[in-house]
């Protein structure tokens, strides 16, 4: 229970940073909008009525959370970068590097969706009710 708590909270408090900073100006930034919106409802579910269904279903929008988190931080990187060479054309090596991840957009922000997803994956490891599951398909 305490997991499922954090990833609630996480979610919760997580989407509620990206609206107030205003992450929907596009279509890519909406995405992890959904995503938390949707780690708040099936973890509050799953609070609220444990399933086999429901605890299913959040381990595999957890994956999901994972591959975002990755897909955020490359976008972000890629973004800082696109900026860096707008200014500065010839840059290169170490300092445009090191430019790109101090840049205007937080490059590690998206990995907390990453770090969701892995509280998320922690949870349904092994959770009782899964694992009942499976020892009956195996019989």
């Amino acid at each position: 229970r305490v997991l499922l708590w954090t990833l609630v909270l996480g979610c919760a408090g997580t989407l509620a940073e990206l609206l107030l900073i205003g992450h929907d100006e596009s279509w890519p930034q909406f995405v992890p909008l959904v995503l938390l919106s949707s780690g708040i409802v099936i973890g509050v579910a799953a609070l609220a009525a444990p399933s086999i269904t429901g605890l299913r279903a959040l381990k595999w929008l957890m994956l999901v959370f994972l591959v975002s988190g990755a897909v955020g931080v490359g976008l972000h990187y890629r973004g800082n970068r696109e900026l860096e060479l707008e200014r500065q054309p010839t840059a290169g090596g170490f300092s445009l590097f090191s430019k790109t991840v101090t840049g205007a957009t937080p490059v590690l922000a998206p990995g907390s969706m990453t770090l969701l997803g892995v509280v998320g994956l922690a949870l349904t490891y092994r959770h009782p009710l899964l694992r009942s599951s499976s020892e009956t398909l195996s019989s």
